[in-house]
């Protein structure tokens, strides 16, 4: 069996030579089960060139985000993406759509279950002919409602060793909290009131991966999701999984053990599927999830890709300030180890802005600023609990549309350019570029929402009535409709090109600190030079393409507004509006 040995050597870290020949013999079954029920199936083997491509661009959304009467959520929404968004994304991202207890989603009652109120397994099959599906994998920590934990309750095995209860006097000060709730909670339980631990919240248990019976089982889940059409898993919270008393629980040699597991394991029977972690922390931290180089290939250990947290708030600050300085210099220092692993890009989602992995990149001054503007902006902001006591701002909660602009002082086309020009730097970057699906439309603040719900994260989580959608989409004086139309322009332009191949290289230009420069260049040697000013001022630029290294061509063409921009005594003048952004191409020197 092919990664036979990895996949021990894995399990005998994690339990011990004793245990893990006993898990490995369970394991075994296990793929050799799955490999039988799908002999016919065709996997391909995924090389550097197949596992992604410049026409790869994910859309980030819930299963019941376009509603309408009569008709299940998740049916509504494979026409809404076949109709609108067939030819603009690859794939799709579909938030987790089981029955759940709360967190929108991210608290599973039953992980085999679509929830019947979205619709059936054959609705998210229909998505999945056109699109490749990201499922959600939320195996940190399941519902207190679900059927585990319930039996839990009873002492009923095996669930009985499924979660971990620890006596309140233990000190856990040690463990590092994103959320400032209790790290135990009280459960009364067959034997007596026992204390759970909850890293999340009260409804979200936590998994206890040090019993195998865990790992087992969440394995098993994972080969269901692949037979179930996921092309990609995200793994949630990845970071928290393996607890360990007197650590801080992050980041855990075993939780990343366990990641090395699973891409093993998917190599070996379902080598097409590709993971991706999301771990909210600091640069350096997220991307220890791409593992180690694997002797003798260009593959990593770990995931293919990982989630690129920083660039949010970094864009954010470059749009506030004005000064793309600190946003260049990160993304000059950015590597990924292997041809074969790459960063998810994305500059909103449904959770709020996290500012934890800009805190290296951005002092606590900037930190606060962005903090104010928010609030200024109609937005909330949730905090964390230090050890100390002391809280820290968390993360922003607000839309893009609205914290770049401000909800009180419209300017509709200067704020509409000032937005699409952010999502220029996202689809400039070297990566897959990932969009929220209310990016797609400019939304706004949903203060009915938080109002609603309490939960500040409800402030981007509207759902979209299907036939308002459509009629605002139709109506060519309206916002919805003059963002969408324009970010399905830069889309489309962008997936013909191959200098835009998550793997091609990027080089940053410092011309100004007033604009953020790239230069990507594919391995055929098309070349294409990103300019955005991020400021309020018009810039004027005289680039001397052979100091940068550019080709030397008469003529370089703007594939967003197809507008020809000729080199005079070797010299590239161009006149930069307030937030303008190109995409400059090289023309051969035979053009015009």
């Amino acid at each position: 069996m092919a990664n036979e040995k990895i996949i021990r050597d894995h399990l005998t870290f994690l339990y011990g030579g004793k245990i893990s020949k006993s898990v490995w013999l369970q394991l075994r079954q296990q793929l050799d089960e799955f490999r039988n029920r799908n002999l016919r199936s065709k996997k391909r083997i995924v090389s550097s060139t197949e596992c992604w491509t410049e026409r790869d661009l994910f859309l980030i959304t819930y299963s019941d985000q376009i509603r309408e009467p009569g008709k299940p959520p998740l049916q509504s929404l494979a026409e809404f993406l076949d109709e609108y968004l067939v030819d603009a994304f690859s794939g799709v991202h579909l938030l987790p759509f089981h029955p759940y207890s709360s967190d929108d989603g991210f608290s599973v009652i039953d992980y085999r279950q679509v929830d019947p109120e979205l619709g059936t397994w054959d609705n998210i099959s229909q998505i999945g002919q056109n699109f490749r599906l990201i499922f959600d994998a939320v195996i940190n920590h399941v519902s207190r409602k679900s059927k585990w934990f319930k039996a839990y309750l009873k002492n009923q095995e095996p669930y009985a060793g499924y979660f971990i209860d620890v006596a309140p006097s233990v000190d856990l000060s040690e463990v590092v909290r994103p959320r400032d709730l209790p790290l135990l909670t009280p459960f009364e339980t067959a034997g007596g009131v026992r204390h759970v631990w909850t890293t999340f919240s009260h409804d979200q248990i936590d998994l206890n991966y040090a019993n195998p019976k865990v790992l087992l089982e969440i394995i098993d889940l994972l080969l269901f999701y692949v037979e179930r059409g996921a092309e990609i898993i995200r793994l949630d919270a990845i970071a928290y999984l393996w607890k360990e008393i007197g650590t801080s629980c992050l980041h855990l040699p075993q939780a990343h053990r366990v990641v090395k597991l699973f891409r093993a394991i998917l190599e070996s029977v379902a080598p097409e599927v590709l993971l991706v972690t999301e771990t909210n922390v600091p640069h350096d931290e997220n991307i220890s999830y791409f593992g180690e180089p694997l002797p003798g290939t260009d593959k990593v250990d770990e995931a293919q890709m990982v989630y690129q947290f920083p660039l949010v708030p970094l864009v954010l600050h470059t749009f506030y300030t004005g000064c793309a300085r600190t946003l260049s210099r990160w993304v000059a220092s950015l590597e990924t180890p292997s041809s074969m692993s790459t960063f998810f890009n994305f500059l909103a989602s449904h959770d709020g802005i996290g500012v934890i992995p800009a805190r290296e990149l951005l002092s606590d001054d900037e930190v606060e600023a962005l903090a104010e503007r928010t609030l200024t902006h109609g937005g909330e902001l949730s905090y964390k609990v230090n050890p100390d006591g002391s809280r820290n701002v968390y993360e922003l909660n607000i839309t893009l549309f609205d914290f770049l602009n401000h909800p009180g002082h419209p300017q509709p086309e200067l704020d509409s350019r000032r937005f699409l020009a952010a999502q220029v730097i996202l689809l400039s970057l070297a990566g897959v570029p990932s969009i929220y699906i209310h990016s797609l439309f400019g939304s706004r603040n949903y203060r009915e929402g938080v109002n609603k719900t309490g939960c500040a994260r409800s402030i981007n989580r509207e759902k979209f009535h299907r036939v308002t959608l459509e009629a605002e989409l139709a109506d060519f004086n309206s916002l919805k409709h003059k963002i969408f139309s324009e970010f399905l322009h830069l889309i489309h332009q962008r997936k013909n090109h191959p200098a835009f191949h998550p793997t091609s290289e990027q080089r940053v230009l410092f011309l100004d600190d007033n604009l953020f420069t790239l230069i990507r260049t594919a391995v055929n040697g098309e070349t294409i030079l990103c300019i955005v000013n991020v400021g309020h001022r018009k810039k004027v630029i005289y680039l001397y393409p052979k100091e940068w290294n550019l080709p030397e061509t008469d003529i370089w063409r703007d594939l967003i507004e197809g507008i020809n921009y000729p080199v005079k005594e070797k010299c590239l003048s161009i006149s930069m509006e307030p937030y303008k952004a190109l995409w400059l191409f090289s023309e051969p020197e035979s053009a015009g």
